[in-house]
């Protein structure tokens, strides 16, 4: 899984668009020749939602192309209309309007194919996952993972997870955070793209509830020493271990193939899992609690 969000768009698949009528060998890469301008899935995410309404910024996120296979195209024309969500920025989402339910909500942020996406939301149905990324094969897998898999507790949304937090979620309306694997930016030059930065945190913390766990994973030791140092600085944060530092990688987190990958390398793949502290009164309003009526 990665924060390192793909751009829009692939190289393109020929023959006819999935779910027109053409039928396709799953898992063939397909490839289709459309008019200048014609959208690559019509029913599916769009390749710039957010398009030139918000200011530009320094990403966390970067271009990655891969071939979208016949699968993954037809479950993005398919099931967009149904679980997916363009980062526009243009509205605010109601959480349970968009699941159906009232149940806990728990934001992913980079999930590169979606199967440790899939599998966390089938072990635990109980808990709405509204995972995000631009990547669009990744896409595609994992609406066809929750549909073979009947998972009606995945939602799969498209583009910035900023503009998400900051332009289309409330305060207090996520239960966790999930950033499994983010790009770790290991040149110097790049640290001020990493995601896990003061600013993303403060962020992050108003639309987090009380209680509600900051979980994130990675690889890149220097990244994890830096999440660490970052979150355990944050006034909005505590760690959940006792003794301070990082944690064990938790039950419900899938070992992915990425990951297994990293360690056959000889990396070492370290869990933080830290906790947002109950709302802070402010000292005026603490004084006017006291005060005698």
């Amino acid at each position: 899984m990665s924060d390192s969000l793909n751009a829009p768009e692939a190289p393109q698949p020929t023959g006819t668009v999935p779910g027109a009528g053409s039928h396709h060998t799953p898992g063939v890469s397909v490839r289709h020749t459309r008019a200048k301008g014609e959208p690559r899935f019509p029913d599916g995410p769009r390749a710039d939602p957010a398009g030139s309404h918000f200011e530009r910024r320094i990403r966390s996120f970067q271009p990655r192309r891969s071939r979208v296979t016949a699968g993954q195209a037809d479950a993005l024309q398919r099931l967009w209309p149904k679980w997916g969500l363009d980062i526009d920025g243009q509205r605010v989402i109601d959480l349970g309007a968009l699941f159906g339910n009232g149940r806990p909500v728990v934001l992913e942020i980079g999930f590169g194919m979606g199967e440790a996406t899939a599998q966390m939301a089938a072990e635990d149905q109980g808990v709405n996952i509204l995972a995000v990324d631009v990547h669009t094969p990744g896409q595609g897998n994992l609406l066809n993972l929750a549909d073979q898999q009947g998972l009606s507790n995945v939602r799969v949304g498209n583009g910035d997870a900023i503009i998400l937090l900051r332009e289309m979620l409330t305060p207090d309306s996520l239960d966790g955070l999930r950033v499994y694997f983010p790009d770790p930016w290991p040149k110097k030059r790049h640290h001020k793209r990493r995601l896990i930065q003061p600013e993303f945190l403060d962020l992050a913390a108003t639309r987090l509830k009380p209680g509600a766990t900051v979980h994130c994973a990675t690889d890149w030791e220097p990244y994890a020493e830096q999440m660490l140092d970052v979150l355990e600085a944050h006034p909005e944060f505590e760690n959940t271990q006792a003794d301070g530092g990082f944690a064990p990688r938790p039950g419900y987190r899938p070992l992915t193939r990425f990951e297994g990958q990293g360690l056959d390398k000889g990396h070492v793949v370290n869990d933080l899992l830290f906790r947002r502290v109950q709302h802070r009164v402010r000292q005026s309003e603490q004084h006017r609690l006291e005060s005698p009526r």
